[in-house]
């Protein structure tokens, strides 16, 4: 089960994950998750961007500095973190630039200390929104593409409703409905029951 940190405006959940070889990878880094790391006296090997909207990276900066590599399908750029129209809409958002170390675009899967995650694109939420599916412990880890009882929402720039749908109808619902679905925000839940329930995308 990996450990939660939750942070951050918009209460956004960073993940921890232990790895094979007794190493840590982190999904996703919502402000204040290095000073959690620091207390816990973990480096992790790794930190996996499940999209770059400023939520989701606004201490990924930091968290780079404590000599971490960050993968993400995209390279940063402050049309994905969407820094500038946060500020204009007035809250006080400021996002160190940070250097996108491996890029995972047209990858479909990844090994970090013995960890094995399968990898999903599923744009309509951000056009760079990657999922991570760990097979061994049936846990995907989703960012803003799929919560209980909702979906993303696709009305900021590079979103689309229906690609996003689409996405979670044939590449995340295929899996077994026993997955817990570790989302950016609120609760765990899981596919099965999202098939079932979910107003946006259930059967």
């Amino acid at each position: 089960m990996p450990d939660c940190f939750t942070g951050g405006f918009v209460q956004t959940n960073g993940y921890l994950i232990e790895t094979p070889d007794g190493g840590h990878v982190l999904i996703d880094a919502p402000m204040g998750i290095s000073q959690w790391l620091a207390e816990r006296n973990v480096r992790p090997q790794a930190l996996l961007l499940t999209h770059q909207h400023y939520d989701h990276v606004e201490d990924a900066a930091a968290v780079a500095g404590m000599g971490v590599r960050i993968y993400a399908w995209s390279p940063y750029s402050q049309d994905l973190t969407l820094e500038s129209m946060v500020r204009n809409w007035g809250m006080p958002i400021q996002v160190t630039e940070y250097a996108v170390d491996e890029l995972l675009e047209g990858r479909d899967s990844l090994e970090i200390g013995g960890l094995r995650l399968e990898l999903a694109h599923v744009p309509g939420h951000s056009p760079d929104s990657v999922t991570f599916y760990r097979p061994e412990s049936g846990e995907l880890f989703g960012g803003d593409t799929l919560f209980e009882g909702s979906i993303g929402r696709a009305d900021l720039p590079g979103g689309n409703m229906a690609q996003l749908v689409d996405g979670i109808r044939a590449k995340l619902f295929v899996l077994p409905e026993s997955t817990r679905v570790f989302p950016g925000h609120g609760p765990v839940t899981t596919i099965g029951a999202e098939r079932a329930e979910n107003p946006y995308v259930g059967d």
